[in-house]
C-alpha cells in the first residue's frame, strides 16, 4: 500500500498508520510518512519507542494467555504487524478469542484480511471514547462472553484521548463489565520523570494536532495509576516499558535508561 494506493495522497494521516510506518510496515500513505518524518525530526527515537511498546504488548498478552485468559478485546489495535495478539494467544490456546477495535478503517480492513478464515478472531471499527458502541457491537457480543475473564488491551491508545474526564469515564465503563479474573493491560506515553525537552514535546503535539484527527496528551504516573484503582497490579507494577517482565528476544532499546522509553506500562487484575 505504501506509495502505491490510488488516492493515497488525499488521505489524512492517522495515528495507526504513523505507528505502522514506525514499525516498518507498508500500510501507510504519503501523509502518514510525512507526519512521521516530521515527528522524527524532534523525536528521532519514534520507531524504537513504537517497537518497545509493541514488545511490551506481546509479553503482556502471552502472560495473560498463560494465566488462563481465553478472551481478548484489543482497543486501538492499529494495523496488523508481526506477532499479533491472536497469533500469540492462539499459540497457547487455539480457541482463544480476540476482537480488534480501531477507529482507522484501513487498520480494520487490513485486520479483516489477515483474519480471513479465523473463526475465533474478528475486527471492528470503533472509538474508545464511545465504549458502549464497542460493548454492544454484534461481533463483540458474538465472540466475547463478559461473564468470563477478558483481557482488555489499551496499549498506546489512551494518550490519544487527552480529555481526562472522557478517558476515565471510558475506561470505567469498559472495566464495569469485566468479570473477576479479567485483566487491564495498558501502556501510555508520559513525560513524567523523563528527560524529553518540553519544546520538542510541544512540537510533537502540534504535528499531531495539525496533521491527524487524533490529538495527543501525556499523563503523569499518578494519573495513570488512577486507571487501575481497585485492581491488583501484576508484578512488577507500573514501570517503564522495557522493565515489564523483559524477555531476551525483545528489542534491547532503552534497557540502560528505561526512562528514555517515554512510556509507562502496567497490568491489573480484576478481583
Amino acid at each position: 500500500m505504501a506509495g502505491t494506493s490510488s488516492g493515497g495522497e488525499a488521505k489524512p494521516a492517522t495515528a495507526a498508520r504513523i505507528y505502522d510506518y514506525y514499525l516498518g510496515g507498508t500500510y501507510n500513505f504519503p501523509a502518514d510518512r510525512e507526519a512521521a518524518e516530521k515527528m522524527m525530526q524532534v523525536l528521532p527515537l519514534g520507531p524504537k519507542l513504537a517497537q518497545t511498546n509493541r514488545a511490551f504488548l506481546r509479553r503482556a498478552v502471552r502472560h495473560l494467555a498463560e494465566s488462563g485468559v481465553r478472551q481478548f478485546l484489543d482497543i486501538g489495535s492499529g494495523i496488523p504487524t508481526e506477532g499479533n495478539v491472536h497469533e500469540i494467544v492462539q499459540q497457547v490456546a487455539p480457541d482463544a478469542r480476540v476482537v480488534y477495535v480501531d477507529i482507522d478503517p484501513v487498520a480494520v480492513a487490513e485486520s479483516l484480511e489477515l483474519l480471513d478464515g479465523n473463526e475465533f478472531a474478528d475486527a471492528i471499527r470503533g472509538d474508545l471514547r464511545e465504549p458502549q458502541s464497542i460493548l454492544s457491537h454484534p461481533q463483540v457480543k458474538a465472540l466475547i462472553d463478559f461473564d468470563q475473564p477478558v483481557g482488555l488491551l489499551l496499549a498506546a491508545v489512551l494518550h490519544f484521548v487527552p480529555d481526562d474526564d472522557v478517558a476515565y469515564d471510558a475506561v470505567g465503563q469498559l472495566r464495569s463489565v469485566l468479570a473477576p479474573g479479567s485483566y487491564l493491560v495498558m501502556s501510555h506515553a508520559t513525560a513524567d520523570e523523563g528527560e524529553r525537552d518540553q519544546d520538542d514535546l510541544d512540537v510533537a503535539h502540534e504535528i499531531y494536532r495539525q496533521r491527524t484527527a487524533t490529538p495527543l496528551g501525556l499523563r503523569s504516573r499518578s494519573q495513570l495509576e488512577r486507571f487501575f484503582t481497585g485492581l491488583d497490579l501484576v508484578e512488577p507494577g507500573m514501570v517503564w516499558l522495557p522493565q515489564w517482565r523483559p524477555a531476551p528476544d525483545d528489542p534491547q532499546y532503552f534497557t540502560a535508561d528505561p526512562k528514555q522509553s517515554s512510556g509507562l506500562a502496567a497490568v491489573g487484575r480484576v478481583v
